[in-house]
């Protein structure tokens, strides 16, 4: 796993809301990390879905 800084703004952010609720800073980060990449992952999901569905026919004639 990679680690990163966040600008000075964020981080006292984040150890607000954690001070706030009784958490972690890492945990608080960690669940923001997970709900944005499910975002992503349904975003570009339905993205090809959508491209495959409109583009069904020349796909497969391209996989022949």
């Amino acid at each position: 796993m990679r680690s990163f800084s966040l600008p000075p703004d964020l981080g006292e952010s984040l150890a607000d809301l954690a001070d706030a609720t009784g958490r972690l800073p890492e945990d608080i980060a960690l669940d923001a990390v997970r709900a944005r990449l499910r975002e992503e992952e349904t975003r570009v999901r339905d993205t090809a879905e959508r491209l495959a569905g409109a583009h069904g026919e020349l796909l497969r004639r391209l996989g022949e």
